[in-house]
Formats: C-alpha cells, structure tokens, sequence
C-alpha cells in the first residue's frame, strides 16, 4: 500500500446521484397526481348522474340543476336528462384536465337510471 498517494474523496458524488434522480421523482409524483385527479372527476360524475337521474323522477324536473348543484363549481359538467314513462336517464360528461404536458384522458362520463316516480308521467 502506498501511503504517499493523496486520499480520494467521494465526497458530492451523493448530491449529483440525487440531482440526476430528482426528474424521476417529480414524473413519478405527478402521474399519481393526475390520476388521483382522473379518479375524482369520474366520481363526480356518477355523483352527478345519480343525482340528477334520482330529481328528476322523484320531482319530475330540476334534474340538471341538481346534478349541477351536486359537483364542484369549475369542472364545467354536461348534463342531458331523458325520460320516458317508466325510467329517467341522466348523463354526464366532465372534460378531465391534465397535469401532464401531452397527456389527453378522456373525459369521464357517467350514466343513471332510476324508476319514474312522477306522478305526472313522461
């Protein structure tokens, strides 16, 4: 063994290792961002679809309103209601924004049928 040679240090060789792996870390926690995103939206809209399909046979109008009413303000909801003489239909469709430069999910769309409880009929 030499005891002249100068001692080499790995010292900093640990930040550059974590400085290379930080954009790794950062894509990783985004995807789970966005898809705790996506599994939210798609609740809202069967939140949504179930309660306006639910309105409107139990009151025989004011099914989009509550469906509106039922999800969180900016998500921008489409909500059509049919009805015929014995079900209510409601369908909604909520555009899924990405976190994730050139991602493009769908949009989560949901359906509701319910019995017609109006007494009024179709």
């Amino acid at each position: 063994m030499n005891r002249n040679r100068p001692k080499l240090s790995d010292r900093g060789q640990v930040a550059i290792e974590y400085i290379g792996f930080i954009p790794i870390l950062l894509f990783v926690a985004l995807c789970g961002i966005q898809l705790g995103w996506v599994a939210y939206v798609h609740q809202q809209a069967e939140t949504a679809a179930r309660t306006a399909a639910r309105v409107e046979a139990h009151k025989g109008s004011g099914g989009v309103a509550a469906g509106q009413a039922a999800v969180r303000g900016g998500l921008g909801a489409d909500i059509s209601v049919t009805k015929d003489a014995d079900t209510v239909t409601a369908r909604v469709t909520i555009p899924v924004k990405s976190i994730i430069p050139g991602l493009n999910p769908d949009p989560a769309t949901a359906t509701a049928v319910m019995p017609n409880d109006d007494p009024k009929g179709p």
